[in-house]
């Protein structure tokens, strides 16, 4: 039997969310997820047409959703990590749990941990040893090398590489294209910018960019 699951964000990364969970699902036997649809609480003009492009329902604002006292699971398909994280706060203080959706072509490597709510996309690969805490984002083409650890609400974009040993704080963004080096540390919510080639550890709260990252 499938388990019932929406997606909350109809923007570029809940479509991308949607993307994998379909994956998951023509890859199953039997589908593993029951797509009830989308919430969004700023549905876009263009985003709506999107979703009845593809065929998912749109099931109204966060505030609707959670006054139905149902309880299917939930993926937070919104790019930003602040976001994102009071999101989940709302849903679980509703007494909802989140899912977890790794695309059938990522590759997760032996003894990888993975917190509830992340999104794997297809062509991510992970390695050995990797942690991943809740809700953390792995956009198309990311590298996670050995032994790396990324706390709650990690954003990474399309083509970035975190090398091995090295430990992402909460809610920080990683910009595409961009490299961390071996055994380094990015604080808690700072931002990498797209490109940019971390060398040194990187403070909590700032935003570095460039190559090197200044």
């Amino acid at each position: 039997m499938s388990t019932e699951l929406i997606v909350v964000g109809a923007g570029g990364f809940g479509r991308q969310t949607l993307d994998v969970v379909q994956a998951l699902n023509r890859a199953a036997d039997v589908p593993i997820f029951d797509l009830l649809g989308v919430v969004d609480s700023g549905l876009s003009d263009l985003n709506r047409e999107r979703l009845e492009q593809r065929g998912e329902a749109y099931l109204g604002t966060v505030a609707e959703w959670l006054a139905y006292d149902y309880h299917a699971l939930y993926l937070i398909g919104i790019g930003d990590p602040v976001a994102r994280q009071s999101l989940d706060r709302l849903f679980l203080d509703a007494g909802m749990a989140a899912a977890t959706a790794i695309h059938p072509l990522a590759s997760i490597g032996s003894q990888a941990t993975i917190g509830d709510g992340t999104v794997v996309c297809g062509g991510t690969q992970v390695s050995t040893n990797v942690r991943l805490g809740r809700h953390v984002h792995l956009n198309p083409n990311v590298a996670i090398g050995h032994d790396a650890v990324l706390h709650d609400f990690v954003s990474v974009n399309p083509g970035a590489i975190i090398s091995g040993d090295v430990e992402v704080g909460n809610r920080v963004l990683i910009g595409a294209g961009a490299v961390i080096l071996q055994g380094l540390a990015v604080g808690s919510g700072a931002v990498v910018g797209a490109s940019a080639c971390v060398v040194r550890h990187v403070p909590g709260d700032t935003v570095v960019m460039g190559v090197p990252a200044r």
